[in-house]
């Protein structure tokens, strides 16, 4: 049972290179671990999967393992991206989709994320397994500025009660979270996670948050069944583009940066 004075700490698992490190952990501090797509190769004590719908069969955890497990595609991660402005607004691919479903399903203090950077700048294999489609780089208007979506998402869950933090290694990351080491997390008590989160929330520029999401609302581009590429004669992308810029100069940056190495929080 999740102690009050001990925060509920989610971690989600892509498929980078560097997710292997999380072989090496134990099962605390984490309350949950949640397995994207492949990543749930990674350890064997997973307890959700969230997968693509076109993830294809052939590589899914076999039949018995997946029913002692919870297992989600879009007919329960549609709904959740939805609660907070939908895939046009969050963002199209599955680390950003699997954080929104964690929020929504599991209401965590905090996300840790392990193998989510969405950096494909090195030489050697894109994922744990060897190489993989680098999905995020897709052209795709939802996903013109990863750091905005990210930092979107920083804020969304910000306001909800709940600190993103990233417990990558790497050098550079598509990511805006915050780093943190994985031994340090360890140590966080549920007041330390609210400190850092109210350290967070006051850093926001209210002004410039309220016009990005004015602007979400107004250009409405909000399409329930989650299935945006049907409509995208009435998507603008330059005005995609603006509202970008608008959530990330809400968190005081003006311009992606990826440069950010491991640091404590």
């Amino acid at each position: 049972m999740q102690s009050a004075s001990h925060p509920k700490i989610i971690l989600i698992l892509g498929s980078a290179p560097d997710v292997v490190r999380a072989r090496q952990w134990q099962r605390a501090p984490f309350h949950e671990i949640v397995a994207i797509n492949n990543a749930w190769r990674v350890r064997d004590d997973w307890d959700h999967l969230v997968h693509a719908g076109d993830f294809p069969a052939a590589v899914m955890p076999a039949q018995e393992l997946m029913r002692q497990r919870s297992v989600h595609s879009a007919a329960d991660y549609v709904p959740a991206q939805n609660a907070y402005g939908g895939f046009v607004y969050a963002g199209a691919t599955m680390s950003l989709t699997t954080a929104y479903w964690a929020l929504h399903a599991l209401k965590p203090d905090v996300l840790a994320f392990l193998g989510c950077d969405m950096n494909y700048d090195s030489a050697g294999p894109t994922h744990f397994y060897g190489y993989g489609n680098r999905d995020p780089l897709r052209p795709d208007v939802t996903l013109q500025n990863l750091e905005a979506k990210t930092g979107r998402l920083l804020v969304s869950a910000a306001r909800q009660g709940c600190l993103c933090v990233n417990l990558s290694h790497l050098e550079t990351s598509r990511l805006v979270f915050p780093r943190v080491d994985i031994g340090r997390l360890k140590d966080w008590s549920l007041a330390d996670v609210q400190t850092r989160l109210a350290g967070l929330l006051q850093r926001i520029d209210k002004t410039k948050l309220q016009r990005a999401e004015n602007t979400e609302r107004t250009l409405g581009y909000y399409f329930p069944t989650g299935e945006y590429w049907l409509f995208l004669d009435e998507i603008d992308g330059n005005q995609l583009q603006s509202l970008d810029s608008l959530w990330l100069a809400a968190l005081g940056q003006s311009e992606p940066n990826t440069e950010c190495g491991p640091c404590d929080i």
